[in-house]
């Protein structure tokens, strides 16, 4: 009798084992190789085996979507249907009023919607001075972008959105704002603010690419005040890097006018002086789909449900508190936004700071060459709220866009940034802070030189040869 192997239930216990690439090991400057640490997941996180696994699949199933008579046709037609069906279940939406488009990832479906919605000529819409670019500069493309204001700490001032409601009564035709911030780590009561905005009959848009890999995610029935009216995010940040991105809204929203994007798959007939529409959200995704990207993104939102959300909330909580605690013993570094390491409850597992002294280019390099941590520096496509966070003048900011324009990067403002995932440990903390200490003591060993044009540090007279660890 042949017995079939069953896959092991999947726990926050067991899920590192369950990261691709996890046993991964990188050199260092002083030839030793050493298990890469990633402290890099706000920006993108790594591919977890389960959604490989399901994609490998996949493949030998995998065909051209819609419209496609063949066996593998209408299985990938099936899939790629149920994978709007999971994302829907996740963020809790009825199918029957709101619509899940497809796309690359959050930026585009921001984009999307700042195409597609409909303006007045005297209308503004508010955001936050915590944006990310996505959800700030595709709204400009459109009309006036009127900026709600941030307290010393990078939080949202409620009071501000408020004022803002009431000086542009009746002319505010969306309020735009991050679902947790990719700086700080804030988590905003979307419910709350949505709640606001509706009394003012203003609808709200959430930017959840941080939020929805870290925090359960309900966006309500639309009868009930606090509901989210629209919500885009990336798989790239929910352990499925294959490209895929979901834009959510009222199919009312999409109804009139036409696409942002025209072709193949988007329309009821053509002919060759007027053209019907289809419905969406076919109306909405011209082209062929990344149906393996959507696919894996379906699967990965399987696999942290089976985790729980609350789960890995709490084990981002734990971690963050741990490393708050364990940076108060270097007071050479200046964290932005809370250094409380217990008012973690509104904020996602998010720490940027700076070494006094020490630019964050070269902080950043030393711990890749020196520790064989990867962390993120710069801005992190938030200039406005790094320049507000670090108070860079007015002044200040016109000399370096002058900079900037004449390709010289080496002054840049900016920050360190460690995120973490629902795999890392306090282990990987423990070696992140040892290797900070010696940077704060100047006790790095390599000599480094920085690049004019980029800004970035490298270490001298180190050449890897990364064919040696990748090549196509």
């Amino acid at each position: 009798m042949e017995i079939m192997a069953t896959a092991p239930t999947l726990t926050l216990e067991n899920i590192r084992q369950m990261i691709v690439g996890i046993d991964k090991k990188v050199p260092l400057y002083d030839g030793r190789h050493v298990q890469y640490i990633n402290f890099d997941n706000a920006a993108s996180t790594p591919i977890l085996k389960p959604v490989l696994d399901k994609i490998n699949e996949f493949m030998g199933w995998y065909s051209s979507v819609h419209r496609g008579t063949g066996f593998k046709s209408q299985i990938s037609t099936l899939m790629h249907e149920k994978s709007r069906e999971i994302v829907a279940r996740f963020v809790n939406v009825d199918l029957e009023e709101h619509t899940i488009i497809f796309g690359k990832n959050a930026t585009e479906a921001i984009n999307k919607l700042a195409h597609r919605i409909l303006l007045q000529p005297d209308q503004v819409i508010l955001c936050s001075k915590m944006e990310h670019h996505s959800n700030d500069l595709p709204w400009r493309t459109r009309t006036r972008v009127v900026h709600v204001d941030i307290d010393d700490k990078g939080r949202l001032i409620e009071e501000d959105l408020i004022a803002n409601l009431e000086k542009y009564r009746g002319r505010v035709a969306l309020f735009a704002i991050t679902g947790a911030s990719n700086v700080t780590g804030w988590v905003n009561d979307v419910h709350r603010l949505a709640e606001i905005c509706h009394g003012y009959g203003v609808q709200i848009m959430v930017d959840a690419a941080q939020w929805v890999p870290h925090r359960k995610v309900d966006m309500r029935p639309q009868d009930d005040p606090g509901h989210i009216d629209f919500l885009a995010f990336s798989a790239h940040k929910i352990y499925a890097p294959l490209g895929a991105g979901v834009l959510i809204g009222d199919k009312s929203a999409f109804g009139q006018g036409e696409p942002d994007m025209v072709g193949g798959g988007t329309v009821h007939i053509v002919s060759l002086d007027h053209t019907y529409w289809a419905d969406v959200p076919e109306k909405e995704e011209a082209g062929s789909p990344n149906t393996v990207g959507i696919v894996a993104l379906a699967k990965a939102l399987l696999v942290m449900e089976e985790l729980g959300m609350d789960n890995i909330a709490a084990h981002e909580a734990h971690l963050t508190t741990y490393m708050l605690r364990r940076m108060k013993e270097i007071p050479q570094a200046s964290i932005y936004g809370g250094d409380d390491p217990y008012d973690v409850e509104n904020r996602m597992g998010v720490v940027s700071f700076n070494v006094e002294g020490l630019p964050h280019e070269l902080v950043a390099a030393i711990l890749n060459h020196e520790g064989g941590i990867g962390v993120r520096n710069g801005c992190f496509c938030a200039h406005p709220y790094i320049k507000c966070l670090l108070r860079v003048s007015e002044e200040d900011a016109r000399l370096l866009e002058e900079n900037i324009l004449k390709r010289d990067r080496t002054t840049i403002p900016g920050a360190v940034r460690a995120s973490f995932g629902i795999y890392n440990t306090e282990e990987e903390i423990d070696v992140f802070i040892d290797v900070l200490k010696r940077i704060a003591r100047r006790e790095w060993k390599g000599e480094y030189q920085q690049d004019f044009h980029t800004g970035e540090y490298h270490l001298k007279g180190y050449n890897p040869d990364y064919g040696n660890y990748f090549r196509l």
